[in-house]
């Protein structure tokens, strides 16, 4: 059903032998095909690991399209159940073959399916290492080794170019873009080709990629369907989809997944990727120990950390918030902590005070924003919090949204706003800033650092990318 996956120079696979090869499929297969979600009661899906679409580390499954799919399959009324494809040609094979009812994030435009109305529209980028000379434009591809994941559109946009730009493009079977970025990191390979979204994820966690040269035009992505009466479940994905749009769902699942990603600057990323390995081993058994104690997922709670102190004990503020985790002296009188400077004592009281935090927040809030909400207050004070909370409404907002909340906290520190609050004035921007620096860190440790296997549920249960 496939090409075979090499390296290619500059000619094409001939597009009739193709179309030839996927309507024999749909011929052979058209008595099989999996009858639809409604008669079986369960929705399959084909879909790829992506670090910015769908991941499963172990820990559950998460990510953008692992949402807006387990929200069609709700409205649906049915069960979920995915099937995992190896490449892009994989996910549209098993589509055309009718063994899947739908396959996510596929580039418009193969003849041979039948699609959604677009999802998400993405650019696409020539990724390089930052200490190598790239190419400047198109022409200086030419010739040039640039790799790609098998069988995705990408390959097609660069064999398209024009012969004077054509890079040799070499197809990576059984990867993902992380896995490409990670290759040109550790100058491995020179050059990668990925979607504007996966290189915004990737510098996170490699600081030293820099995307040389956009190409021409843009990739609009969507569900592609199979399977018995798929016009009929197409139809109802439209609606879906549409509906999604417009109350606000997709704008929301953008925020959860990518909202936080460019908020630290590269050197920033690359500072802290540092201090990581250098400073947090000594560190990492007393986060774990805390994680014992409260529950709340220990790379978390060193994200906090560093965020508040960057791992230093001593750490103390003009206005003597002190310590690891940055404590004020009425928090530690709370917690009983006696030496807001030991760093034990610190990380253990400032544990204890976020799942505080997180039972105070609504459980309508729902993870991963109860835990989005809770650092806000961990900056703010609940009083400031609950305040930002009461005024929601006014802006025709979500107080049990974060995506929300991000637009209401920072009108704490206008006075027509606070002067109605009892507890006054509050910088509500910086909760904002501390928060999404502290979903990129906690993203950066979550991919270098393993879990910790505690005696306790995790009490947050977070989205990662």
């Amino acid at each position: 059903m496939r090409p075979p996956v090499t390296a290619y120079g500059g000619g094409d696979l001939p597009k009739l032998l193709r179309l030839v090869a996927c309507l024999a499929v749909m011929l052979a297969t058209a008595c099989g095909r999996i009858a639809p979600p409604q008669e079986t009661g369960e929705l399959v899906v084909a879909i790829r690991e992506s670090p910015a679409f769908f991941q499963d580390r172990g820990e559950g499954t998460s990510g953008f399209d692992h949402d807006l799919i387990s929200a069609f399959a709700r409205h649906l009324g049915v069960k979920l159940r995915f099937i995992k494809a190896a490449d892009p040609f994989e996910l549209g094979d098993l589509a055309l073959a009718g063994r899947v009812h739908l396959a996510a994030s596929l580039p418009l435009g193969n003849e041979t399916l039948s699609y959604s109305v677009p999802i998400r529209t993405v650019g696409q980028w020539i990724v390089g290492h930052g200490d190598a000379a790239g190419p400047g434009s198109l022409g200086d591809l030419a010739g040039k080794p640039v790799e790609v994941l098998a069988g995705s559109a990408l390959a097609t946009t660069l064999r398209g170019l024009d012969e004077k730009s054509r890079p040799e493009v070499i197809e990576v079977p059984g990867a993902n873009e992380m896995d490409l970025l990670e290759r040109v990191a550790q100058r491995r390979a020179s050059l990668a080709a990925v979607h504007d979204i996966h290189l915004d994820v990737g510098v996170n966690f490699y600081p030293e990629l820099s995307p040389l040269l956009q190409l021409p035009g843009k990739l609009e992505l969507g569900w592609a369907f199979g399977g018995r009466e798929a016009d009929r479940l197409r139809a109802s994905a439209d609606q879906f989809i549409t509906a999604a749009r417009t109350d606000g769902t997709l704008n929301r699942l953008v925020d959860r997944y990518f909202g936080h990603i460019k908020r630290i600057d590269a050197p920033g990323i690359e500072r802290f990727i540092d201090d990581a390995k250098k400073r947090l081993p000594q560190w990492r058994p007393h986060f774990q120990a805390a994680q014992d104690l409260t529950g709340i997922d220990w790379r978390l709670l060193a994200a906090l950390a560093y965020q508040e102190s960057k791992w230093d004990p001593l750490a103390t503020s003009p206005t003597n918030v002190r310590g690891m985790m940055m404590l004020t002296e009425d928090t530690a009188d709370y917690l009983r902590v006696k030496n807001r400077l030991d760093p034990v004592e610190s990380i253990r009281a400032g544990a204890r005070y976020l799942a505080e935090l997180i039972e105070q927040v609504p459980a309508s809030a729902g993870n991963p924003d109860r835990t989005w909400l809770a650092l806000s207050a961990y900056n703010l004070g609940m009083g400031h919090f609950r305040g930002a909370r009461a005024m929601a409404p006014r802006f025709k907002r979500n107080p049990d949204n974060w995506y929300d909340m991000k637009a209401v906290l920072p009108q704490l520190s206008r006075p027509e706003i606070y002067a109605r609050l009892k507890s006054g004035r509050a910088r509500g921007g910086e909760a904002v800033i501390m928060v999404e620096n502290i979903r990129s860190y906690y993203d950066v440790l979550c991919r270098f650092e393993p879990a910790h296997v505690s005696p306790f549920p995790l009490t947050t249960t977070l989205a990662r990318n």
